[in-house]
């Protein structure tokens, strides 16, 4: 699936649930989903900053697409991290960079979190592209 093909998903399994405590619920359940990430990748480098809670995201290459792990201590960001992983995951860094994230407004995700969780979110988005125009550069 593409990037947006996968958003385009996303926004209809949320569009489901008339009420945020459900929309809620959905991101829990996702977070609750998401594969722990391995202890050797809580390290301070991997931590980003700028989020409420505590996110630690890796990234790595593997084909020529970029793969990312992360984890949260908060059981909401936990769900955030998993949509962001779901929909950027394994695409090539070109295709990951030249992105818009337009899920993140379709769904009324920023509007309905807290200031501090809004700014994490974009921390973890601009993170995560910072890790893809990385690999970009290289040409890995």
């Amino acid at each position: 699936m593409t990037i947006n093909e996968i958003q385009d998903q996303i926004i209809a399994d949320f569009s489901q649930f008339d009420d945020w405590m459900d929309k809620y619920a959905l991101l829990i359940d996702l977070g609750n989903s998401l594969e722990p990430l391995d202890e050797k990748f809580k390290i301070p480098q991997n931590i980003i900053e700028g989020c409420q809670s505590r996110v630690w995201l890796n990234a790595s290459m593997a084909d020529g697409k970029v793969i990312y792990e992360g984890e949260s201590d908060a059981v909401l960001v936990k769900g955030i991290v998993s949509l962001l992983i779901q929909v950027l995951s394994g695409h090539t860094p070109e295709e990951i960079v030249d992105t818009e994230l337009y899920f993140i407004d379709s769904i009324g995700l920023k509007e309905h979190l807290s200031p501090t969780r809004s700014n994490g979110l974009l921390a973890m988005v601009k993170q995560m592209k910072m890790y893809a125009l990385v690999y970009k550069i290289k040409g890995e």
